[in-house]
């Protein structure tokens, strides 16, 4: 969007150049040529700034499967049960996990 309203920007500007009147040369007056001077310089930075600021270009690659992470290995163990004074009362199964 940004190099297409640059683009038409510049085509804008030379047109309006193209149409207007000209008078024929001084040799006394400069402003009509520094005017010109800093109206080019003005246009070319905002066309370059325009042209600068793009976004890079999109790459695809292929996607990649990549394999689901293994089950976890679990087993069960008999672990003991204590009361609410510290003692071992019994044991009680217990799924344990990696």
């Amino acid at each position: 969007m940004r190099k297409t309203l640059a683009a038409l920007s510049a085509v804008v500007a030379i047109g309006v150049l193209a149409l207007t009147p000209s008078s024929p040369a001084r040799a006394d007056s400069a402003g009509p040529a520094i005017a010109a001077g800093i109206g080019g310089f003005a246009l070319g930075a905002i066309a370059g700034g325009a042209l600068a600021q793009s976004r890079p270009p999109v790459v695809y690659v292929d996607p990649v499967y990549d394999a689901p992470p293994p089950p976890p290995r679990c087993w069960v163990e008999r672990r003991p049960v204590f009361d609410e004074w510290g003692y071992q009362v019994g044991y009680r199964p217990r799924r344990i996990c990696d």
